[in-house]
């Protein structure tokens, strides 16, 4: 979606290289834009004319089996990730899209197939070292510069260049019970509401998300699914395969699928099934979320209206389930905001001609409107918007966006980092 030409590109092999390259930018004053995995459909890894610190090669992990300890760089991806520590039975939560980066879902929060179970990403972080504005390569923890370690679970890319990420890993697999069915989209007023019923009562092994979606003719897929219009109910069971056939075969029983395609599967395969559905620099996209506090009857109206009249094949009408883990800690124990939310609505919106962009835009603006004026609204998931006014970010970051400008003012004064969701520093009397 975004066409823009940096005037340099940085492309860094370790933090001495970042040190550089922000030292350069601060003393020729030059805008600055960070790209770790380059997943991001926000377009904020690039702008005209700016200097682009490209993490892209920094794509290193190491395990520590005997601590359950991953240490990721920063331009690596989840599926880096899941293929070091898979290899010892063990998983960080991370993202449902094997090419997502790392650095921007967990500085964003990071929802997943694990997070019922385990919590954010941003909650598995342990400590990250980061080149700050003034060319200071830190490590962040609980013991070391904790407010910035706070300002980075949940902030955003505000605060500098994460270089490497240390997590807490989790055992999981390498075999998990996975449960996907795809039902016909004309099906999902009966379907839809038998979901929700179905989540209420799910142990936090359990995590799990419905979504409208058409499925082209791909040999990946049953033919009896091939361009249908489909509504797909999905789970993961994060446990012992044999404990999650039960409790997740509802899954396949809501009505009559189309296709099932549930069944134990290697943690690394679940990890990647969605892959070639967001094929890199192939579609356009324009995204907007909602947390909701409960998916009552007027929620489900707008899901299905909008989810039955999406207008390009490529766009979801996606709902992850929260709660289990995510509510656990404090509103104020990490930077990310609004841990009530029992669901996300997630208008996602995709498509391929240039020329449908203002229509696709507006569809999406108008259907993340209906659903945020309904009283169970509260607040949106960073990562799935593909903008943030003042508005939008008060409600993003809610009573912890003061703590951060304050945070921000500290480490990043002249707003260096601020081709991101951007949160401004506070003025020195504030």
């Amino acid at each position: 979606m975004f066409d823009r030409h940096p005037g340099l590109i940085v492309r860094c092999s370790g933090a001495a290289d970042v040190i550089d390259a922000v030292n350069l930018a601060r003393e020729r004053d030059l805008l600055v834009a960070v790209r770790g995995g380059g997943h991001g459909i926000a377009g904020q890894c690039t702008y005209d004319e700016a200097m682009m610190i490209d993490l892209s090669a920094m794509r290193g992990v190491w395990v520590n089996p005997a601590e359950r300890l991953v240490r990721v760089q920063g331009g690596a991806t989840w599926g880096d990730v899941d293929r070091e520590a898979q290899v010892f039975g063990l998983a960080v939560p991370g993202g449902v899209v094997s090419t997502t980066g790392v650095a921007g879902l967990t500085l964003g929060g990071g929802l997943g197939w694990l997070h019922r179970r385990y919590g954010l990403t941003c909650d598995n972080l342990v400590a990250a070292e980061i080149v700050t504005a003034d060319g200071m390569l830190l490590r962040a923890s609980e013991t070391e510069h904790p407010e910035l370690f706070w300002a980075l679970r949940g902030g955003g890319g505000n605060f500098g260049v994460v270089t490497a990420f240390e997590f807490r890993a989790h055992p999981v697999g390498p075999v998990v019970m996975y449960g996907a069915a795809m039902y016909a989209a004309s099906d999902a007023e009966e379907i839809l509401p038998a979901w929700r019923a179905w989540t209420a009562g799910l142990p936090d092994e359990v995590t799990s998300r419905a979504m409208f979606w058409s499925m082209p003719a791909s040999p990946l897929l049953p033919p009896q699914v091939h361009n249908r219009d489909v509504f797909i109910t999905g789970a993961v069971y994060a446990g012992p395969a044999d404990d999650g056939a039960t409790i997740l075969r509802p899954i396949s029983e809501f009505g009559t699928p189309l296709a099932d395609l549930s069944g134990p599967k290697p943690f690394r395969d679940v990890q990647r099934l969605l892959d070639w559905m967001f094929p890199k620099g192939q579609s356009l996209s324009y995204w907007k979320s909602v947390n909701v506090r409960e998916l009552g009857d007027d929620v489900l109206d707008v899901v299905l209206r909008k989810g039955l009249d999406r207008p390009h094949p490529g766009t979801l009408v996606h709902v992850p389930q929260m709660g289990g883990a995510v509510q656990r800690p404090g509103i104020h124990d990490t930077a990310f905001g609004d841990r009530s939310a029992a669901y996300i609505v997630s208008i996602d919106g995709n498509w391929t001609d240039a020329a449908d962009t203002e229509a696709n835009v507006r569809w999406v603006r108008d259907a993340f409107n209906e659903v945020n004026d309904l009283p169970s609204a509260g607040g949106t998931y960073l990562n799935f918007s593909a903008d943030l006014d003042s508005a939008s970010g008060q409600s993003a970051f809610g009573d912890n966006l003061d703590r951060l400008a304050r945070i921000k003012r500290e480490f990043d004064p002249e707003n260096r980092f601020r081709l991101n969701n951007n949160i401004r520093p506070t003025d020195a009397g504030s």
